[in-house]
């Protein structure tokens, strides 16, 4: 049976759950999603400028999705299975200098960049060439209360921008809604740890997921599983603290699925664990720990190993 398909549709730019359901899928189902890039579509020559008087907002979502059975406390599941460019180019800009006008000034080009698509290469120049590795910059349910918009991130997903957000690996997310809300896009053609200039090599682009429902897990905020390495994910400035959050969730992870005593597992992830950020100017990290380590320490299955 072909997948479900999800086309190009109103563009959101919060995670509301206001908004009626675009589709409504049973758990289990796969789905092809259409999103629009960050930029909302402005960019698309070395010509073009992003616009922010006529669209103020960045990170378009497409959604809601509904999953049918999904309650508060579940989590949905989905799996990343594949991420291709919709118009075979992606585009980038380097504005907004931020936190870096203390070394490198104020007087920013706009930058705009357009690179074609092809050949599983980004084709950044004549002599440069970076590896395709689509992820997305966003995906979250929508939360029960306050209605957050696609520039942060928090315990519902959102703007997490973390390359792991990709084909091959599961994204689980708390479910705070009947249905669960789920909304995606901003997808990247590829992206720097940090994302530093606040854009990645952004792109128009269809995703294929794979949603699943796993019931009364009441998780605190986002996780992400790989084939070999499990990560918790959290939020916050100054990012110190949004690695000890992280760590913490991935040490009682660790301890409720898998038998390990907490104490064991600090001291484990001291000199195993491992860290990846997303825009660094919101303080987005991912702690992981390979899975060989914590299936040989605990006494239960990972789920989905």
């Amino acid at each position: 049976m072909s997948a479900k398909r999800l086309p190009l549709g109103p563009l959101y730019y919060e995670f509301s759950r206001h908004n009626e359901p675009r589709i409504r899928i049973q758990p289990g189902d796969t789905l092809v999603v259409e999103s629009e890039d960050a930029f909302s579509g402005q960019i698309r020559t070395n010509d073009d400028r992003r616009d922010k008087t006529r669209i103020p907002l960045g990170n378009p979502q497409t959604g809601p999705i509904w999953v049918e059975g999904a309650e508060p406390g579940d989590a949905l599941a989905v799996t990343i299975q594949r991420i291709e460019p919709l118009i075979g180019q992606c585009a980038t800009r380097t504005s907004d200098p931020l936190q870096l006008c203390q070394w490198l000034g104020t007087e920013c080009p706009h930058g705009t960049h357009v690179c074609p698509i092809r050949d599983g290469l980004i084709h950044w120049s004549e002599s440069l060439t970076i590896p395709y590795a689509p992820m997305l910059g966003c995906i979250g349910t929508a939360p029960l209360g306050g209605v957050p918009t696609t520039g942060p991130a928090g315990p519902h997903g959102g703007n997490m921008d973390l390359i792991e957000v990709c084909p091959g690996n599961t994204v689980v997310l708390p479910v705070f809604v009947p249905g669960g809300l789920l909304y995606l896009g901003d997808a990247h053609a590829a992206m720097g740890h940090g994302e530093l200039s606040a854009s990645g090599l952004e792109m128009p682009a269809e995703s294929t997921i794979t949603v699943e429902l796993r019931k009364n897990q009441r998780l605190a905020g986002p996780r992400i599983e790989s084939p070999h390495e499990l990560m918790a994910v959290a939020t916050g400035c100054p990012m110190e603290r949004a690695v000890a959050t992280a760590y913490a969730e991935l040490i009682l992870w660790m301890e409720r699925d898998f038998g390990w005593d907490r104490w064991r597992a600090y001291d484990l992830l001291t000199h195993v664990g491992r860290i990846s950020v997303g825009y660094y100017g919101i303080g987005t990290v991912a702690t992981k720990v390979a899975r060989r380590y914590v299936l040989a320490g605990g006494s239960f299955n990972v789920p989905g190993g």
